[in-house]
């Protein structure tokens, strides 16, 4: 599928691997609708091509109201990239007792609810665009982790997500194929994003040296190297992909 002159909606698309994707997708053509929170469009790098909408992919009047600003822009909707999501560290059982129940709740409900109610206002409006060849309309992109497969202490929380996200990439694949929409997932593993701007250069040394090769940490820029690939290539669907170069997580 050709990218130029289309329009795409990106999820967490303000900064990270949302904020490389909506840079990489704009460069291509497309009319680019970033969705984040006020705070992060604030700190923003202002791309050319992208316009950042304040919206919470947990709330569906938002997000309904993001998706109809970008199918009506002028180009048809045909991409959906959820970069969105949150993670916070907490075992089962800890000194502090059990796990805090709401904030497993609020993991599960940014990450796979929220990447969930994304993916079907979005698919609706794709699949009233005009079919393109072999019926394809559009494909959506989603981001689960090396975390759904190889979960560390303390991860229970952001696994549970991240492999719900992980589950769904079949299922939401066969469920849209008669609207000629394509389901991908990407799954990172350590990659350079502001999550890891605080940790010190040991630190980075260290996660690093975990990767078998390249033996560095991931860059934003080739998880949007990545998604602009899966949209262009049409016979990719129903899969998730790991971008991690070959890490598998160790217990801690």
């Amino acid at each position: 599928m050709q990218i130029t002159d289309t329009a795409a909606v990106v999820t967490g698309g303000a900064s990270g691997l949302g904020g490389a994707t909506a840079k990489a997708l704009a460069a291509k053509g497309a009319k680019v609708f970033a969705l984040d929170l006020a705070a992060s469009i604030e700190k923003a790098e202002q791309v050319d091509g992208v316009t950042y909408v304040e919206a919470d992919v947990t709330n569906s009047e938002q997000v309904q109201a993001a998706v109809d600003q970008a199918a009506a822009s002028g180009s048809p909707l045909r991409i959906v990239v959820n970069c969105a999501g949150v993670g916070w560290a907490g075992r089962i059982i800890s000194k502090h007792g059990p796990h805090d129940l709401e904030l497993f709740r609020k993991v599960l409900e940014v990450n796979l609810l929220g990447t969930f109610n994304v993916m079907r206002l979005a698919a609706e409006a794709i699949s009233k665009t005009d079919a393109l060849t072999d019926d394809a309309r559009g494909v959506v992109i989603n981001t689960a982790s090396v975390a759904a497969f190889d979960g560390q202490i303390g991860q229970i929380a952001y696994s549970a997500s991240k492999g719900g996200v992980a589950g769904m990439t079949l299922p939401a694949a066969r469920d849209l194929a008669k609207h000629g929409i394509r389901v991908m997932t990407i799954a990172p593993g350590i990659i350079d994003t502001p999550m890891l701007a605080g940790v010190s250069e040991e630190f980075r040394a260290g996660l690093a040296a975990g990767v078998p090769f390249p033996q560095r940490l991931g860059r934003p820029d080739e998880y949007a190297q990545l998604a602009v690939n899966i949209v262009e290539h049409d016979y990719l669907n129903g899969e998730v992909i790991r971008l991690d170069g070959s890490l598998r997580m160790a217990p801690r």
